[in-house]
């Protein structure tokens, strides 16, 4: 499924608006709360205890709600408050004194305290709730915050995040020194995008999501700036293929890469369109990979080149006429014959008018020509044109470093697109795509940003970016969007990963493993 995710002033313009149109703000702390004692007794049933530590705003409110619900139920809960108690205001004022009521003992937070309760129960089944800081945060975790977190990641136990943990930005996913290390996060009223996407998968754990019972069309009101998308969209873009099809039905794919010492990149790329799909694949490369790339995957056809002139070079036109959408870039290299290689594709390819995808090497040589996106082809053309860097090159590409990248991915994405006019994917943990103004899709909103909600740690491999080229190359070639192309291709990609693992664990896992659950995943229900 897709949902929306939202900025963190975008929530709070929700909540604003819910409480304008009659939900009281304690009773949306109320619901909120009740939310996370639900998730509190369907994971962590037998739990001994449970430690509460608080702010002193709405989401220190949501905290003691929270424990007063917990003491209703007889399990030992414990209360621990950092800042001072009359700060709390309006809500969250209301929300303490009701814990109070209640009987819950909010004691001052020390060190000291939060160290006995974490031994007192270090070999009982006690569950810490995070309710210190919330989407308001911004920055470093100081003080007593950033001594909390320490301990409650170094504790062991399991973690309950109410909304959102404390220390993770909640626009961007980053993360400024430390935060909290949820073993699950209840976010509440709208989902946000930090969650998903740099650092946010990886403290956040679990996320689990409650609108509050937020009345839908308040909610609708906020226009969202992106969304999740999953495999589950294959479903409505590919269709079964006509029992009459021929391989020209489902296009061609040609692979230009492989220089010396780079030639496995390219027969990745080249294997995985024609796992993917694609009619044919053809690669163009270095003589020297031939052998290996026929010996290897004989029903891809292979050219050798050494120089793009003579007979060879017309031969490498003709493959480039005959292709439904190029690929530039695995394995390419730096060197003259990549210079060379890339220089000729881009000039044929613009002339011919090709989908194109640019990965790899091809990005790091278009990063040092500053006329290389605004002179090589029309606007119109650049919408056919799909590219996928990592951090690293999109960095590259921005003139930045891959920290200013990773710090706002959803920045660095927007940034690419409008350099580029391409349909652009940020890789990464939480993998962000960006599409051309009125890219022509069956299956989403050009002006949203598109995460990924597939793939794993064990995609942490060489190679795995090479396999993604191919397959979205493969999707393009039977005649999906470019933009359909790559929302279809990364979640294929995810989920091919997902299901390998699931087989084989995440340590170890190779590119090439993914190409026997590709063609699984592709085929979902007759595709």
């Amino acid at each position: 499924m897709s949902f929306p995710l939202f900025t963190a002033a975008q929530v709070r313009a929700i909540d604003q608006r819910l409480i304008a149109a009659g939900t009281p703000g304690i009773t949306l702390m109320q619901r909120a709360a009740e939310a996370g004692l639900t998730v509190l007794r369907q994971r962590w049933r037998k739990a001994s205890a449970v430690i509460v530590i608080c702010g002193v705003g709405n989401n220190g409110g949501d905290g003691h709600v929270l424990a007063g619900l917990i003491r209703q139920t007889g399990t030992p809960v414990h209360l621990l408050q950092i800042g001072d108690p009359a700060r709390f205001g309006g809500d969250a004022r209301r929300a303490a004194d009701s814990a109070a009521a209640l009987g819950v003992k909010a004691l001052p937070y020390s060190a000291q305290d939060l160290s006995a309760l974490i031994a007192q129960y270090a070999d009982a089944n006690a569950v810490i709730v995070d309710a210190m800081l919330g989407t308001g945060f911004h920055g470093e975790l100081s003080g007593d915050f950033a001594d909390a977190t320490a301990q409650i990641n170094a504790s062991g136990q399991p973690v309950l995040a109410m909304d959102i943990p404390s220390g993770l930005h909640a626009d961007t996913g980053h993360v400024n020194g430390a935060a909290v290390r949820a073993s699950t996060t209840v976010t509440f009223i709208a989902r946000k995008r930090g969650l998903y996407t740099s650092s946010g998968p990886d403290y956040a754990g679990d996320i689990v999501f409650d609108d509050c019972g937020a009345d839908p069309a308040v909610t609708d009101a906020e226009a969202p700036g992106a969304r999740t998308v999953s495999v589950d969209l294959l479903n409505s873009v590919l269709r079964p293929r006509a029992r009459s099809a021929h391989k020209g039905h489902a296009g061609s794919v040609l692979v230009i890469g492989g220089d010396s010492g780079f030639g496995g990149a390219a027969m990745m790329a080249a294997e995985a369109a024609a796992r993917s799909g694609a009619g044919t694949v053809s690669l163009l490369t270095r003589p020297v990979h031939v052998p290996a790339m026929l010996a290897r995957r004989p029903e891809i056809m292979v050219c050798g080149l050494d120089a793009w002139q003579g007979d060879a070079g017309l031969l490498a036109k003709q493959l480039v006429e005959k292709a439904t959408v190029l690929v530039i870039g695995p394995g390419l290299g730096q060197s003259a014959w990549s210079r060379q290689m890339l220089q000729n594709c881009m000039m044929w390819g613009v002339l011919l008018n090709k989908a194109l995808v640019l990965d790899a090497d091809a990005l790091n040589l278009a990063a040092q020509d500053d006329r290389f996106w605004s002179e090589s082809a029309t606007v119109q053309q650049r919408k056919n044109w799909i590219i996928t860097p990592h951090p690293g090159e999109a960095a590259r590409l921005l003139a930045t470093t891959t920290g200013q990248v990773q710090a706002d991915r959803f920045a660095a994405i927007t940034q690419l697109q409008t350099r580029t006019g391409t349909q652009c994917l940020l890789k990464g943990a939480g993998s962000l795509m960006a599409f051309a103004p009125d890219a022509d899709s069956n299956n989403g909103d050009s002006s949203q940003v598109d995460v990924c909600t597939e793939g794993n740690p064990g995609m942490a491999s060489g190679g795995m970016g090479d396999i993604l080229t191919g397959v979205i190359a493969a999707l393009v070639a039977q005649g999906l969007s470019p933009a359909d192309a790559l929302r279809c291709g990364v979640c294929a990609h995810g989920e091919a990963a997902d299901q390998a693992v699931s087989a084989v664990g995440e340590r170890g896992l190779l590119a090439t493993d993914l190409l026997p659950w590709l063609s699984r995943v592709l085929n979902v229900k007759g595709n």
